[in-house]
């Protein structure tokens, strides 16, 4: 199974075979310039359909017999989604799959986070589960169900109201003078810190405001407030705040499992910070392995081997 990923900053091409064993995965970071915050969806297009045929070069399909494509053709499964970025993937899987006769199968960039995430832990979907998704782009709390067909139908439960928590930590990362995107570095430079420095975070039932905090810590850093407590207080109120809203939804969906997706979940301190806080409500993090938190097409492929595998 060849899965093909186009994200706003990672270019990714992964082989699985129908068990899911991974044969390759090969990606690629989009390039941004010292300073800047992010890419146009111009940028992002061209750099992607540069990096697909070299990625796709590097797999070695020796003794290997591909059977079916997969790939994220939007960021999110609603009408409305778009985002030029997933028009390289999915063009290079739609002429692919057609001159090799084999079936395509696509799917949401959200949802190929979800099955990277259950691959990595070893489970299957349950029938009902909270999914979260943070990322750049995204902090989007979603109800996972399982339809008749085998399918996951996601819905949106809860959200931050105005900054996504990756846009937390980049801002003030490259505050600090990291480059961009700041999420490793930020990560790195926490782990030397004393102690957090306090960023209060706003919580009500289902939402969380993440503008507050941000203003607070990038006011502080103009102040010359300690770099590393700064990066760990960012990284405790990402945490305490998604504890918070996760905590209650739980409850209001009588969920007990809770899959950690997207590439702000693979910082250690929000994990430890989220899974605290799901503990005490007699929830069950699934946390994957970092690699395959952060965007990759290992997710397309295992969906896909999701659907040959019911195949009749």
């Amino acid at each position: 199974m060849l899965g093909i990923d186009t994200s706003c900053y990672t270019t990714s091409v992964a082989v699985l075979s129908l068990e899911g064993k991974l044969l390759a995965d090969e990606r690629r970071l989009l390039k941004v310039k010292p300073g800047r915050r992010g890419l146009a969806q111009s940028e992002m297009v061209f750099q992607h359909t540069r990096n697909l045929p070299e990625l796709i070069e590097k797999i070695n399909l020796a003794g290997i017999s591909l059977k079916a494509i997969g790939v994220s053709e939007r960021p999110r499964p609603l009408e409305e989604s778009y985002m030029p970025a997933f028009l390289a993937g999915l063009g290079t899987a739609r002429s692919l799959a057609h001159l090799l006769g084999l079936p395509l199968y696509t799917t949401t960039h959200q949802h190929n986070h979800m099955y990277a995430g259950l691959w990595s832990v070893g489970q299957e979907a349950p029938e009902r589960f909270l999914l979260v998704h943070i990322s750049g782009g995204t902090t989007d709390m979603l109800l996972a169900e399982k339809t008749p067909e085998g399918e996951v139908r996601l819905t949106p439960e809860g959200t931050s109201i105005d900054l996504h928590a990756g846009q937390f930590i980049d801002r003030v990362g490259v505050a600090l003078g990291l480059a961009f995107p700041a999420g490793a570095a930020l990560e790195k430079l926490a782990e030397t810190a004393a102690k957090a420095y306090p960023l209060p975070v706003w919580t009500k039932e289902s939402q969380l405001s993440l503008s507050g905090p941000c203003t607070k810590a990038l006011r502080a850093a103009q102040q010359g407030a300690d770099p590393a407590e700064l990066a760990l207080g960012v990284e405790t109120a990402i945490g305490q705040g998604l504890g918070k809203v996760l905590g209650y939804l739980c409850g209001k969906y009588n969920v007990t499992k809770v899959l950690l997706a997207g590439g702000v979940s693979a910082n250690g301190e929000i994990r430890r910070q989220v899974g605290s806080a799901l503990t005490k409500q007699g929830c069950q993090l699934w946390a994957p392995e970092p690699r395959y938190s952060v965007d990759g097409a290992v997710g397309t492929a295992w969906y896909t081997a999701q659907k040959e595998g019911r195949k009749p």
